[in-house]
Protein backbone atom coordinates (compact mmCIF):
# COMPACT_ATOMS: atom_id res chain seq x y z
CA UNK A 1 0.00 0.00 0.00
CA UNK A 2 1.52 3.51 -1.26
CA UNK A 3 0.54 6.23 1.23
CA UNK A 4 1.63 9.78 0.82
CA UNK A 5 2.85 12.12 2.98
CA UNK A 6 -0.82 13.61 3.94
CA UNK A 7 -2.01 9.98 4.25
CA UNK A 8 0.50 9.21 6.92
CA UNK A 9 -0.26 12.44 8.90
CA UNK A 10 -3.73 11.89 10.53
CA UNK A 11 -3.50 14.97 13.44
CA UNK A 12 -1.20 17.05 15.35
CA UNK A 13 -1.60 16.06 18.93
CA UNK A 14 -2.29 19.34 21.12
CA UNK A 15 -2.37 18.57 24.51
CA UNK A 16 -0.76 19.96 27.34
CA UNK A 17 2.05 17.55 27.76
CA UNK A 18 2.55 17.91 23.73
CA UNK A 19 2.51 21.77 24.27
CA UNK A 20 5.15 21.49 27.22
CA UNK A 21 7.41 19.57 24.81
CA UNK A 22 7.33 22.04 21.50
CA UNK A 23 9.63 23.99 24.09
CA UNK A 24 12.07 21.05 23.27
CA UNK A 25 11.35 20.92 19.68
CA UNK A 26 9.42 17.81 19.87
CA UNK A 27 6.14 17.56 17.82
CA UNK A 28 3.90 15.42 18.47
CA UNK A 29 1.50 13.84 15.96
CA UNK A 30 -1.58 11.10 15.43
CA UNK A 31 -0.27 9.17 12.43
CA UNK A 32 -1.20 5.95 10.18
CA UNK A 33 -0.77 2.39 12.32
CA UNK A 34 1.04 1.12 10.01
CA UNK A 35 3.85 3.84 8.99
CA UNK A 36 7.15 3.51 10.12
CA UNK A 37 9.73 5.97 11.51
CA UNK A 38 11.43 6.49 8.29
CA UNK A 39 7.83 7.06 6.23
CA UNK A 40 6.69 8.93 9.07
CA UNK A 41 10.64 11.25 9.08
CA UNK A 42 9.94 11.62 5.04
CA UNK A 43 6.39 12.91 5.65
CA UNK A 44 6.87 15.50 8.00
CA UNK A 45 9.73 16.67 5.83
CA UNK A 46 7.61 17.04 2.79
CA UNK A 47 4.89 18.55 4.19
CA UNK A 48 6.24 21.46 6.76
CA UNK A 49 9.31 21.73 5.09
CA UNK A 50 11.89 21.17 8.22
CA UNK A 51 14.65 18.68 9.08
CA UNK A 52 13.65 15.72 11.41
CA UNK A 53 16.47 15.05 13.51
CA UNK A 54 14.77 11.97 15.97
CA UNK A 55 11.40 10.04 15.57
CA UNK A 56 9.85 8.28 18.87
CA UNK A 57 6.45 5.97 17.85
CA UNK A 58 4.18 4.17 20.23
CA UNK A 59 1.49 2.11 19.61
CA UNK A 60 -1.74 3.60 22.22
CA UNK A 61 -4.22 0.89 22.41
CA UNK A 62 -7.89 1.76 23.03
CA UNK A 63 -9.25 2.54 26.17
CA UNK A 64 -12.52 0.24 27.47
CA UNK A 65 -15.44 3.02 27.85
CA UNK A 66 -19.40 2.07 29.47
CA UNK A 67 -22.14 3.89 28.43
CA UNK A 68 -24.85 2.03 30.57
CA UNK A 69 -24.83 -1.42 30.10
CA UNK A 70 -23.28 -1.58 27.08
CA UNK A 71 -19.38 -1.62 26.96
CA UNK A 72 -16.87 -1.09 23.91
CA UNK A 73 -13.61 0.20 23.23
CA UNK A 74 -11.76 3.04 21.87
CA UNK A 75 -10.03 2.86 18.90
CA UNK A 76 -6.19 2.17 19.20
CA UNK A 77 -3.67 4.55 17.18
CA UNK A 78 -0.58 4.98 16.83
CA UNK A 79 1.45 8.17 18.29
CA UNK A 80 4.74 9.84 16.70
CA UNK A 81 6.84 12.28 18.50
CA UNK A 82 9.19 14.23 15.95
CA UNK A 83 12.60 15.88 17.06
CA UNK A 84 13.58 18.58 15.02
CA UNK A 85 16.93 19.65 14.58
CA UNK A 86 18.04 22.95 16.70
CA UNK A 87 17.45 25.58 14.08
CA UNK A 88 14.16 23.83 12.67
CA UNK A 89 10.40 25.07 13.79
CA UNK A 90 7.35 24.17 12.44
CA UNK A 91 4.78 27.28 11.82
CA UNK A 92 1.46 25.52 12.27
CA UNK A 93 1.87 24.89 16.08
CA UNK A 94 3.18 28.82 16.88
CA UNK A 95 -0.65 29.78 17.93
CA UNK A 96 -1.41 26.76 20.02
CA UNK A 97 -1.82 27.12 23.63
CA UNK A 98 -3.07 25.43 26.46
Amino acid sequence: MNLTAHDIIIRPIITEKSSSLMALNKYTFEVHKTANKIQIRNAVEEVFNVKVADVNTMNVKGKMRRRGITKGYTRSWKKAIVTLKPDQHIEFFEGASI
